[in-house]
């Protein structure tokens, strides 16, 4: 009993569950009556709401998209903000970052499966480092209109937000840099098919 009236394991249990709300896949059900889960690239991120709902109504599809970035982003914003409001230690925020990334990644809603994390990392990001998260989103979106391939316009503003935070906010208050290199890596692990699809010059292009 004593372990759910932990203050740690309420924000941890928050932080994976709230994380796991699969929003692409409830907007694109709800507006566009399209099971993104079953189409284009199967993900629930904004990417594939984009792509699937665009397919019949463009002008949905990018609503839809804007908002499923938004809400992915916030899922790991708001349980942040709160742990901040309860002034919980940056060992705390870290851990619940990983998790809001893992619960995105890994949903317990839909089995185990989840999207890329991009959007629920950059939403954690910008709470505990927001420089260099910053500097990774503007490197983003250049890539991105310059590539037009969102997924390694994802990854290279996921790299430049890992480099810099390297040099800006070494050991990031807690004497380490594991919790963020770990939330890179899930990001990275999940989008091993497109990292295949990009060598192999496979990767569809978001026009």
């Amino acid at each position: 009993m004593d372990f759910f009236s932990n203050t740690n394991v309420l924000f941890f249990i928050a932080a994976y569950l709230i994380g796991s709300i699969p929003f692409g896949s409830i907007l694109a059900k709800t507006f566009a009556g399209v099971d993104i889960k079953t189409q284009g690239s199967k993900s629930i991120g904004a990417t594939n709401v984009l792509r699937v709902v665009k397919e019949t109504n463009p002008k949905l599809a990018k609503k839809l998209g804007i908002a499923t970035v938004l809400l992915d982003a916030l899922k790991g914003t708001v349980v942040l903000l709160a742990g901040l409001y309860y002034g919980v230690s940056d060992s705390t925020l870290w851990a619940i970052a990983v998790l809001a990334v893992l619960g995105h990644c890994y949903s317990i809603y839909l089995g185990l499966e989840g999207g890329k994390g991009v959007a629920t990392g950059l939403g954690v990001y910008i709470v505990l480092i927001p420089i260099p998260t910053i500097i990774g989103a503007v490197f983003w979106i250049v890539c991105a209109k310059v590539l037009k391939i969102s997924s390694l316009s994802s990854l290279l503003g996921l790299l430049a937000v890992i480099v810099s935070a390297t040099f800006l906010n070494d050991g990031l208050n807690i004497g380490s840099n594991v919790p963020m290199y770990l939330i890179a890596f899930i990001i990275f692990y999940k989008h091993i098919p497109n990292i295949v699809r990009i060598i192999k010059g496979e990767e569809k292009k978001v026009i």
